[in-house]
């Protein structure tokens, strides 16, 4: 495939992007497609990071076209569907496939944002980008960085959706994107792939498109290097201080060393780090109410029983205390913690 030009090109290059939810309308929208479609297919899924991906397999049954987990440095060809492995962002850098252990973007590696803003840099609007079911809104940014560069918005049908935050976080913020269901979605990739499309006014990539891509490959940089100012927040994954990005749809936020936050999944970071913290404030709690009972019954057993009146003093603030974090935890989610069995699930 060659480069973006000046002149004229075609649309031979469509990303997607889809988390919960996201294998069965992936199979929807693979079926769609013909075997001789004339642009590469480029594919993120959140699992997690040391899963095996049985997802070239499935997509590789579901339809015509051979998908396979995407090979670093690898040249994209037409009719191939390329899925991104677990613990990699998938890119698209001077036509080829890069893979790269960068910065996690909305907790994901791969993250879908990575893949859509190198498409926007190095294709334009040769550009297709597909979001599909998924919780949260990753892609939002990326297909609105993408549709700025002339590229193609496509959205499922949040109602098709099994899980609909997603399509509908990026139909928020880019409302000129295509909706239709999966499988709809299939048909009008196999359409509009190929077509011709005027390069000339496409706009230059920015210095922030440009660094956050650099940043995904995992070259040098730090938000240091970006247009980006302090936002008085924390990283929820290395407790680093914030930089709020200018220019996205939303506000979106880095650190330093490059952990990429939308506001939804900072916010639901933000939660579950609450969470953690009561359950271990609720711990050492009862610990202290646990330990000054013995306290108390070893110094009634002594004879000491103002020592024992102060251990069962720390037992009642203790278990006082302790009441008031539960009905905290329960008011902020009503959230139990996991059984043995669900945790070996």
């Amino acid at each position: 495939m060659t480069g973006p030009s000046a002149t004229s090109a075609t649309r031979d290059i469509v990303v997607v992007g889809a988390s919960a939810g996201g294998v069965e309308a992936l199979r929807a929208m693979v079926q769609s497609l013909p075997g001789d479609l004339p642009a590469a297919v480029l594919v993120v899924l959140h699992i997690p990071p040391y899963s095996a991906s049985a997802l070239p397999a499935i997509l590789h049954r579901a339809g015509k076209l051979p998908a396979a987990h995407a090979v670093d440095g690898e040249p994209l060809e037409p009719g191939r569907i390329y899925v991104a492995p677990p613990d990699s962002h998938l890119l698209i850098l001077d036509g080829r496939v890069r893979l790269s252990r960068g910065p996690h973007e909305n907790g994901h590696r791969p993250a879908i944002d990575p893949l859509f803003r190198s498409a926007a840099r190095s294709a334009g609007p040769r550009a297709i980008g597909v979001v599909l079911s998924g919780s949260r809104d990753d892609g939002t940014g990326g297909l609105a960085t993408l549709v700025k560069r002339g590229g193609l918005g496509l959205v499922q049908e949040p109602g098709d959706a099994l899980h609909t935050s997603m399509p509908r976080s990026a139909l928020e913020h880019v409302p000129d994107a295509l909706v239709a269901s999966a499988a709809g979605l299939g048909d009008i990739i196999a359409a509009r792939a190929g077509e011709v499309v005027d390069g000339s006014d496409t706009p230059p990539a920015d210095a922030l498109l440009v660094g956050e891509t650099d940043m995904a490959e995992f070259d040098p940089v730090t938000s240091e290097d970006l247009p980006a100012h302090p936002a008085g927040l924390g990283c929820p994954s290395c407790h680093g201080a914030l930089f709020e990005l200018p220019g996205a749809p939303a506000p979106r936020y880095r650190c330093l060393v490059g952990h990429a936050w939308s506001p939804e999944s900072l916010l639901d970071e933000q939660a579950t780090a609450l969470e953690g913290a009561l359950w271990m404030a609720l711990r050492s709690l009862e610990d202290k109410a646990s330990l000054s009972r013995r306290m108390a019954e070893g110094a009634r057993r002594r004879g000491q029983h103002a020592a024992a009146g102060r251990y069962d003093t720390n037992r009642s603030d203790a278990t006082a205390a302790a009441g008031l974090i539960r009905d905290l935890i329960s008011k902020i989610g009503n959230v139990v913690p996991p059984s043995p069995e669900v945790v070996d699930a």
